[in-house]
């Protein structure tokens, strides 16, 4: 099964770091990433852009407004992600677990749907 491993941030946490240990968090990290790829539990990862890189739209009433920023002012943002590759939630969960970043944010862990079978449910 694939699970989605989303890395929240939250700026503050981050900034109250010990100087130094930021770098040290992103090279274990990176190390860790490396090696569940390696092992065939990574598929994918990426670190996305701060929130004030964004642009948010909506349509209502057929008309796309846009803006700049993140659409929600939140204490915690999207920061990135990990594609996994785990047998159940539980296996999901404990790879989770060996990333850093729920001391400087949130890690959520989500199922991935089995998008052929949207599409067979939807017959497109």
């Amino acid at each position: 099964m694939k699970f989605l491993v989303m890395i929240y941030n939250d700026d503050a946490l981050i900034e109250a770091l010990p100087d130094g240990e930021y770098a040290t968090l992103m090279r274990g990290c990176i190390r860790h990433a490396d090696e569940m790829r390696e092992s065939g539990k990574l598929v994918d990862s990426q670190m996305l852009a701060p929130p004030a890189q964004a642009v948010s739209l909506r349509t209502r009433g057929g008309r796309t407004t846009f803006m700049d920023g993140p659409f929600a002012e939140a204490k915690e943002y999207l920061g990135g992600f990990n594609l996994i590759e785990a047998a159940d939630m539980d296996e999901a969960v404990r790879i989770a677990q060996e990333f850093p970043w729920s001391r400087t944010g949130r890690i959520e862990v989500r199922p991935v749907a089995d998008f052929e079978a949207v599409r067979k449910h939807f017959d497109a």
